[in-house]
């Protein structure tokens, strides 16, 4: 089935400063960072202790943001997305594309009271780009299209000349042999993580700089398909959209945050050039995943704004008798910075005074809200998304508002 990234790429490419396509990936690959609590808190009473979801109920969680279909791309650990995508099959008939960490370098190591994550980063790469695609070592090139075929490969740079120099080989290794087994990749580019290797206001430029520098000297052929970093502002993420319009940028989204963290980090992003958001806790930690994942892909779309989907969210939650973590209220603030795995924060999203249009409103809508019914648990004749294209999808939910609205 033809996947929807692959689309939006094609759609992009042709016109990047006219195309609306915008990448939404959900990042279920916190077991390779988080261990055990990877799958987040269990919701139910455990007589008092805190207890995690097993990795079975995470796995359920993937299968059915697979099946709701809006999302383009599942990023997993590879031992899941052997089960899932080879095992399973889930998205050979699916419009969503699987994909798997291809790196984890000890910045993403944490261990419950461990410390690699403290020192300077420094590459390594569990998973093997066979086991992602076929599921064991020398794969024949007729096995390999069967798993996954897209790989997130994450570097981090601490203004350190033996340290910066390793990770560039190891990333330069990594891409000659994605190149020859036919393995695409997508970067991510974490801040450095070590606290004042850089100053705070040339940290945008930095990055920005390395990722230029890094890619200069790689054909297309070897590139990756599009960026994963922190939003630094608006101003550099102009800066780099504006350098090479045919490198994709995307966001990532770091800590769960309040929901309004989430929705104005892509709203934001969005406005300034970005035109993916890959994230992974704010929708793991989300009160309902599914209904969180539609109210990006309706900021995504240009159908609600950040604040109109933080209300509107509200009121699906109500709905479906789902006790959020947050009132109203508490939701629409703007909480939490960007983190990395390990901690460190940069800003993501301007922290201004929001407009009175933007303030939180009483719970419950009025006759000039949206009103977003939803279509999660309680309509379980759902148009699919996953067989609509963009303007399909941004056209039905514009009606839908519309007789909401009267």
């Amino acid at each position: 089935m033809p996947k929807s990234l692959d689309q939006k790429l094609t759609a992009i490419h042709a016109d990047p400063s006219g195309a609306k396509d915008f990448i939404l990936a959900d990042a279920k690959d916190a077991d390779m960072a988080f261990g055990i609590g990877a799958p987040g808190l269990s919701p139910e009473r455990h007589d008092g202790e805190l207890r995690h979801k097993t990795l079975g109920e995470y796995r359920d969680q993937i299968r059915a943001v697979i099946q709701q279909g809006i999302v383009d791309i599942v990023l997993m650990s590879t031992s899941t997305s052997d089960q899932l995508t080879l095992q399973e099959g889930l998205f050979d008939h699916s419009r969503v594309t699987p994909a798997a960490r291809a790196n984890d370098a000890t910045d993403v190591h944490l261990p419950r009271g461990g410390q690699i994550h403290t020192a300077a980063a420094r590459p390594f790469r569990t998973a093997a780009i066979d086991h992602m695609q076929c599921g064991h070592l020398d794969c024949d090139d007729a096995e390999r299209p069967r798993g996954a075929n897209l790989g997130l490969y994450s570097l981090t740079f601490n203004n350190n000349l033996e340290l910066d120099l390793h990770t560039l080989e190891r990333y330069k290794e990594f891409r000659e042999e994605a190149e020859r087994k036919g393995f695409r990749h997508f970067m991510e580019v974490f801040d450095p993580n070590l606290p004042g290797v850089v100053p705070s206001e040339l940290l945008g430029g930095f990055i920005n700089d390395l990722i230029a520098r890094t890619l200069a000297g790689v054909p297309q052929a070897g590139r990756p398909v599009f960026l994963k970093i922190v939003y630094h502002g608006p101003k550099a993420m102009e800066e780099l959209v504006r350098y090479d319009p045919h490198l994709i940028v995307g966001v990532l989204g770091g800590a769960a945050g309040t929901t309004y963290d989430a929705f104005k980090l892509l709203g934001e992003a969005k406005k300034y050039g970005a035109r993916a958001a890959l994230f992974g806790r704010k929708i793991n930690q989300a009160e309902n995943q599914l209904a969180f994942i539609e109210f990006l892909r309706l900021i995504a779309d240009d159908v609600l704004s950040p604040e109109e989907a933080v209300r509107a969210y509200h009121g699906v939650l109500q709905k479906l008798n789902v006790t959020p973590t947050r009132s109203l209220e508490e939701d629409m603030q703007l909480r939490t910075a960007v983190m990395s795995y390990g901690g460190s924060a940069t800003v993501s999203v301007p922290v201004a005074v929001v407009a009175e249009s933007e303030k939180p409103k009483a719970a419950g809508p009025t006759k000039n809200e949206p009103v977003v019914k939803p279509t999660v648990a309680e309509k379980p004749k759902a148009p699919n998304f996953a067989t609509m294209s963009p303007t399909e999808r941004l056209e039905y939910h514009r009606a839908r508002l519309k007789k909401s609205l009267g």
